[in-house]
């Protein structure tokens, strides 16, 4: 059996998405050190005590300057923060994994996808919507034609107010642009080979408005170029629950059947006299439950790690990820023209 090579992987940003990053690198045997950098000292001790990384630092840049380290994991936020360490990364010779959006702009996109490609370097976006099975069965299905031609697609995803006070408290991008780019990416990769040919999208807010320029919700509708129709709302003000719950469905109904994923996330109830109803899987990207990880993002990781080894393409292209980008400037144009933006435009930024 043929020797498979080890290498070293840093995580920058290890918080509640980067700890599960990171938590899926140590269990990955390929992987045989693990670098952290995480500017919290509290989280640093936790960090030393669940996963013990070989090496731990608040200065990202000990990562990307660290000859030894192959790829690096870039889950901090904010997220309008992460582009200058994306380059510095590739140009240091690493293969990257960098939570959305890949770059603030197109034009910057595609400067770190011409120098990935120069350095032969990996670089991928995390939408972890591919990785989850049902997701993976419902793509297979629509490319095999199991409901005929799609005609439309209805995709409904709530969070509650807690997390999006979290999430709006670090930003201020737009609900498509910093949530519902998942779902863009996702039914984008599921539609192939259509593609997008117009966009319409509005907002509202009677909530985080008040004290924001945050809207509580988007819709965007999309246009196909053979006139399939694809609905998305995102919103954040669901009532105080636990803490992230998200409400959620897919469906796609097409000329010869229908396809539906139930995707919210109560699927086990605790109910008690102290707390009330919980439910205790209810995060998005997924938890370390004992010996078990729950959630898309440990097969995202390790499909990474496996693209820098066995030397195959990564899920997420750069041409992809660029789509995914313009979809969502169209959506944000259109909020502000009150008005449907047409694509491909040669004028995004």
């Amino acid at each position: 059996m043929a020797k498979i090579n080890q290498i070293n992987v840093g995580v920058i940003g290890v918080g509640w998405v980067g700890g599960i990053r990171a938590t899926a690198c140590k269990k990955n045997p390929v992987i045989d050190k693990l670098y952290i950098a995480e500017i919290d000292k509290n989280r640093q001790r936790e960090l030393k005590k669940e996963l013990k990384p070989d090496v731990i630092t608040d200065n990202w840049k000990d990562l990307v300057d660290n000859k030894d380290v192959d790829a690096v994991v870039i889950s901090m936020t904010p997220e309008t923060k992460r582009f200058p360490l994306v380059m510095e990364c590739l140009e240091k010779g690493k293969h990257v994994f960098v939570e959305k959006p890949l770059a603030p702009t197109i034009q910057e996109a595609d400067e770190a996808l011409q120098l990935a490609k120069k350095n032969n370097l990996k670089l991928t976006i995390g939408y972890s919507r591919r990785f989850d099975p049902r997701y993976a069965y419902m793509n297979k299905a629509l490319k095999g034609g199991l409901i005929g031609e799609p005609v439309t697609c209805l995709i409904s995803r709530h969070s509650t107010r807690e997390l999006g006070m979290k999430i709006t408290g670090r930003s201020n991008l737009s609900p498509a642009s910093i949530a519902g780019v998942h779902d863009f990416d996702y039914i984008l990769w599921a539609m192939q080979p259509r593609m997008p040919v117009r966009v319409y999208s509005q907002t509202s807010g009677k909530l985080f408005s008040k004290d924001s320029d945050n809207p509580d919700h988007q819709w965007c509708m999309i246009t196909m170029d053979d006139g399939t129709t694809i609905t998305i709302g995102i919103g954040w003000i669901l009532p105080p629950h636990t803490p992230n719950y998200v409400q959620a469905f897919i469906e796609i109904v097409g000329t010869e059947g229908t396809l539906t994923i139930d995707d919210s996330h109560k699927d086990i109830q605790l109910s008690t006299i102290k707390d009330g109803i919980q439910y205790p899987m209810s995060s998005m990207p997924g938890e370390q439950i004992d010996h078990v990880f729950a959630g898309s993002m440990h097969e995202e990781v390790n499909h990474f790690i496996s693209a820098i080894v066995f030397d195959h393409p990564v899920m997420i292209s750069g041409e992809e990820a660029k789509l995914v980008m313009q979809v969502a400037q169209a959506a944000d144009m259109s909020v502000e023209l009150c008005e449907p933006i047409s694509l491909p435009r040669n004028d995004f930024i």
